[in-house]
């Protein structure tokens, strides 16, 4: 911060009918005035009011807008922030921020905003990260479950833990006061106890990252195969578009393309790649070098054969080739007299790209092996991978505590294990984490929040 005042667009670039342009710092509001030509203007704190909006080197009107000013602390940011609802044209926009830049303010940088907040005591960093997660979530069960930790939920459910963990270090401390004389019996015990409980309620709270990955991060699936098997069409079918080019070309599609789809809740990460078979080509061969790595890298594999005939060598060897990788066999061409093909032990479904046939089915063998009895529930889920290795590694540090106590080792030595583990905790709500990783979390974030 540092007496700096900031301004970014706080909406998507492009046209649209909207545009909203955040200014925060100690001169948001003498910018204003400036942008307006009233060096007299006091607006209402938190009313929305009609601005025009000058270009203070020509002298004339860029807009008519909405404005609305928000003075610390009471705002986003804590400091005095002012949003300026411009009409949505680019033109208009980079306008309006280039005169503030030029009257003395920064370009914000990704997620400073939000830092801002962070660093004034509006929210914790577990909180500034479920903003982001918000903006990022591709399902209304990731909605809620930003919505939840955004308003605190997980902060509220680390925070008796913490209460008790450091009851515990209290404890051994003051042991350390009377180095003579080992720990009672009845409370050596009763602090063994209490340290095994609290490891168990961190793992529970880790042990639904795997429900909450998936919610937050979906499935990546990659539909391989020879080319003319119709891949891209049944590419286009599960998403309901013409997104991949369709011909009876083989090797039309010689690169990847990548689309985003949600089935019953569940985000699904969809690739189309090139058909799989030798090549001379230069270009078609960069493409299944792709294809290949798409099947590995992806979760679950879709491998498309045409049901209308006899299966070639090339789709035996690409079946065999995933037989240790998640794969569903997807016999297409349904519509069309069968070859009464058979796969073995591979999960078969049989579609139609054409007509629709079997999509449904398909779409639910899909999530079929991704589903979990806390995506139904009303649970609270860990989405974030820095939350649980925290976590992780918070209990692993009781454990490894718990066991040095068991074997009557100095209570100095057993409170490092407790104190790391206090500050692992704190690092997921921001209280013991270090700048650096504060640089590389709002790294992420988009520029204007």
């Amino acid at each position: 911060m540092n007496g700096e005042t900031i301004v970014a667009l706080a909406t998507p670039p492009g046209r649209s009918g909207i545009g909203v342009i955040r200014i925060s710092g100690p001169d948001a509001l003498t910018l204003l005035r400036r942008l307006s030509g009233n060096p007299r203007l006091t607006p209402k704190r938190n009313k929305s009011f009609l601005l025009p909006i000058l270009d203070p080197h020509e002298d004339f009107v860029l807009d008519e807008t909405l404005t609305t000013y928000f003075s610390a602390p009471n705002s986003y940011t804590g400091e005095d922030t002012v949003e300026i609802s411009c009409h949505g044209s680019p033109i208009i926009l980079r306008s309006v921020i280039d005169n503030l830049l030029t009257l003395g303010a920064r370009l914000a940088e990704p997620g400073e905003f939000t830092l801002w907040a962070l660093a004034n005591g509006k929210l914790n960093l577990s909180q500034a990260e479920a903003i982001r997660d918000l903006i990022d979530a591709q399902s209304v069960s990731a909605v809620r479950q930003s919505v939840r930790q955004l308003k605190g939920e997980l902060s509220h459910r680390l925070q008796p833990i913490k209460d008790d963990l450091l009851n515990v270090i209290v404890a051994l401390e003051s042991a350390l006061e009377f180095v003579e004389d080992d720990l009672p019996s009845v409370q050596s015990e009763n602090i063994r106890s209490q340290l095994k409980e609290i490891s168990e309620r961190i793992d529970a709270i880790g042990a639904t990252f795997s429900s909450g990955k998936l919610l937050r991060e979906g499935i990546r699936v990659a539909l391989i195969g020879r080319p003319n098997v119709g891949k891209s069409s049944l590419f286009n079918a599960l998403l309901g578009e013409e997104r991949a080019i369709v011909t009876e070309i083989a090797g039309t599609t010689r690169d990847q393309l990548h689309e985003r789809l949600t089935i019953e809740d569940i985000p699904v990460s969809l690739f189309d790649t090139a058909g799989l078979r030798d090549t001379d080509d230069t270009v078609e061969k960069i493409g299944v070098e792709r294809s290949k790595r798409a099947m590995v890298d992806a979760d679950i594999v879709l491998v498309i054969v045409d049901g209308s005939t006899e299966l070639t060598s090339e789709d035996t060897e690409i079946i065999t080739s995933v037989a240790h990788l998640k794969h569903i066999v997807v016999v297409n061409k349904a519509d069309l007299p069968s070859a009464g093909l058979s796969f073995g032990t591979s999960v078969e479904v049989k579609v139609s790209a054409k007509t629709g046939q079997g999509l449904g089915e398909l779409k639910a063998a899909l999530i079929s092996g991704f589903s979990s009895p806390d995506l139904d529930s009303q649970n609270f889920l860990i989405s974030d991978a820095r939350h649980h290795d925290l976590l992780v590694r918070a209990s692993s540090e009781i454990k490894d505590s718990l066991k040095l106590l068991e074997e009557r080792t100095s209570e100095e030595i057993v409170l490092i294990g407790l104190h790391n583990s206090m500050r692992n905790l704190g690092q997921i709500t921001g209280e013991t984490t270090t700048e650096d990783m504060l640089s590389r979390i709002f790294s992420t974030f988009c520029i204007g929040k």
